[in-house]
């Protein structure tokens, strides 16, 4: 039980570090290319609009904590 507990621990905290360091990753979409084929055709990715990345999502709920905690401290 320790074990699982301490593995779940250095888990979250290698992804907090990774968020930190790298917050955007490859769209998972368009696999980072910025393009997807639809009907034949070759569009812009319509989740990235072609930026080839997205924000993690432990990026995404560390700015909303942020913006929270700024909003309610002013």
């Amino acid at each position: 039980m320790l074990a699982a507990c301490a593995l779940l621990v250095l888990t979250l905290g290698c992804y907090a570090v990774l968020c930190a360091v790298k917050p955007f990753a490859p769209c998972r979409k368009c696999a980072g290319t910025g393009q997807i084929e639809r009907f034949r055709k070759v569009r812009t990715c319509p989740r990235c609009h072609g930026h080839k990345f997205r924000l993690r999502v432990g990026r995404r709920a560390h700015n909303a904590w942020r913006r929270t905690h700024d909003a309610g401290t002013r």
